[in-house]
């Protein structure tokens, strides 16, 4: 079966189908438009009819996004909830489509520009979840590579505009993003190994097909040829040294990724409590590891392990899909509902080596499931599993793939916006760390170097509160960590001292924080605020409270913002 043909997924059990609404149709509206405006959305989700085109991403296709949340603001005026459904879609649409506009309106939509989320990486990852089995796949492939050029150019206009705005990428974001298109665009790269296939997973391709393919990757790479040297000419040169955003669009920011407005030096001074906690329960596990060991010696014990070993991607991808399948068959109908369309998860190598660890949601039929994928960094070639079966759980089961795909599983409750449209940083990544905490409580992190992995991995997030919040609001540093206000630099070696993570991916990953202002922390927040709102529920139902069944009231809310989730629950217990 293709991707383009749906699959029938039957309805959750754990809940009744339930009448559409008004509320729903606006919802349903609202998402319909956005696959007409973004046609590689439609992509993401597996929906036919959009296969080789892009968005538009001129100052012309971003208003037209905006006006559609105008609008359908607008239609949500005066409507009532007829149920608790609707109650959440209406909070969580004023709140999502409430910041879309104020984000427009201060201009930073035109100017989006960073290592890891924006147009110049967008435009190219689109081709990893599109089909390859037979020569109409690979046509698409063809059709949407020819199309890169106008995506590109559009891009470029947005970032002309947003420059006549004020707002330009930080230097540091900009070279990188030259660096990236450069790549693409090079012999030998991304789109000529698309451009040179021959052969589909169906059969040897027809000519015409292989004509345009080449036709098709030639444009593409042209496209990148222009993306940067526009970038070095024209951008670069107006784009700015300092890299901290400011008080004021960080707050718009971190309201973005967690869905609530925190406190920012409360919860600065909380990232700096909470990683000195971690590191002392890391000391703990050291000490378990080999009496009187420090970290570092207890985790050089660990990477020299022959049993904890890995070496190749082949080995890494074998061994994350292994563990996924036992973590799948573990938890599934004991600790988590987990419908069997839902158990199938794919590990995969990541098609460029930018380095990082992410997860791509099913299609909407679940025709194509839902994927782990690793961008291992050029170069890299050996890999413990001590550090990374903690992510293994992040990515899968019970992180991002039981969150993701239950969501998309609960056609039967929730309209498509509801299920497919939304994702909220501090709620999903929230939930993938505290899940990751979770798998230490239900037993699954018992060998202490699988659990001083996932305390690596708990000491990275709290760091990352402490950094992106201290370098972006130049806070004073705390004593532990040296003196004065936060600067990158000082900022790279206290980042350093806490992420036990190659080289490649520790440039990788400081690069993102400065360009992507209040995501990085809302892991860790979003985690802290998970643990509040299920505690809360606790006491608020005693002796009822059932962790599984609270799981899967959360869970089937799908991603909404973390006061959305509150208030769904809490009111609810």
């Amino acid at each position: 079966m293709t991707q383009n043909t749906p699959a029938p997924v039957p309805s959750s059990s754990e809940q009744p189908a339930r009448r559409s609404t008004a509320i729903d149709a606006v919802a349903t509206s609202y998402y319909e438009t956005l696959l007409e405006l973004i046609p590689n959305f439609a992509t993401e989700l597996g929906i036919a009819g959009h296969e080789t085109e892009y968005q538009d991403y001129s100052p012309a296709g971003i208003e037209a996004l905006a006006e559609a949340a105008r609008n359908t603001l607008r239609l949500l005026e005066g409507l009532q909830p007829a149920d608790d459904v609707d109650a959440v879609t209406l909070d969580a649409m004023r709140e999502r489509l409430g910041l879309d506009l104020e984000i427009h309106e201060a201009g930073y939509s035109f100017a989006e520009l960073n290592n890891i989320a924006c147009p110049a990486q967008d435009i190219r990852a689109i081709f990893d979840l599109m089909p390859t089995a037979t020569a109409e796949d690979w046509g698409n492939i063809a059709g949407r590579m020819a199309n890169v050029p106008g995506a590109i150019e559009g891009y470029i206009s947005s970032l002309r505009a947003g420059r006549e705005r004020g707002h330009v990428a930080a230097r540091r974001q900009v070279e990188i993003v030259i660096e990236q298109s450069a790549k693409y665009a090079e012999d030998g790269g991304f789109f000529d190994s698309l451009g040179t296939t021959e052969r589909g997973d169906d059969g040897e391709l027809p000519a015409p097909v292989r004509e345009q393919l080449r036709a098709g990757a030639e444009a593409a790479r042209g496209a990148y040829r222009s993306l940067a040297s526009f970038l070095q000419d024209d951008l670069l040169p107006t784009a700015p040294e300092k890299d901290a955003v400011g008080r004021e669009r960080y707050a718009l920011m971190s309201r973005v990724f967690l869905g609530s407005a925190v406190d920012l030096e409360e919860t600065y001074q909380w990232g700096v409590e909470e990683l000195d906690r971690v590191i002392a329960e890391q000391e703990a596990v050291a000490n378990e590891i080999r009496e009187g060991a420090s970290i570092e010696e207890a985790m050089r014990i660990l990477d020299e392990d022959p049993a904890r070993q890995l070496h190749g991607t082949d080995a890494l991808q074998a061994w994350m899909q292994d563990l996924s399948d036992r973590a799948v068959d573990a938890l599934a109908g004991v600790h988590f509902d987990v419908p069997d369309v839902m158990r199938r998860l794919e590990c995969r190598i990541a098609p460029t080596n930018e380095g990082g660890i992410y997860y791509t949601g099913p299609s909407d039929d679940f025709s194509r499931p839902g994927r782990m994928w690793w961008s291992v960094p050029e170069g890299e070639d050996s890999f413990t599993t001590w550090k990374e079966t903690t992510t293994v759980y992040h990515e899968g089961i019970p992180g991002h793939h039981l969150q993701v795909a239950t969501a998309t599983y609960q056609r039967a409750l929730l309209n498509p916006w509801r299920r497919n449209a939304i994702w909220v940083s501090g709620q999903g990544e929230g939930w993938a760390l505290y899940s990751e905490r979770l798998m230490q409580e239900l037993g699954f992190l018992a060998d202490p170097g699988d659990r001083l992995g996932m305390l690596d991995a708990q000491r990275m997030r709290a760091a990352r509160v402490v950094f992106d919040i201290g370098v972006h609001l130049e806070l004073e540093i705390p004593e532990r960590w040296g003196e004065g206000t936060w600067t990158p630099d000082k900022g790279y070696d206290f980042l350093k001292k806490n992420i036990a993570i190659s080289e490649g991916q520790l440039n990788f990953e400081y690069t993102r924080y400065l360009g992507w202002p209040g995501q990085a922390p809302s892991y860790k927040i979003g985690q802290r605020l998970w643990e509040q709102i299920r505690d809360e529920v606790r006491t608020s139902e005693g002796d009822a409270f059932d962790l599984r069944a609270f799981h899967t009231r959360a869970l089937n809310l799908g991603s909404v913002g973390l006061d959305t989730l509150r208030r769904a629950l809490v009111s609810a217990s």
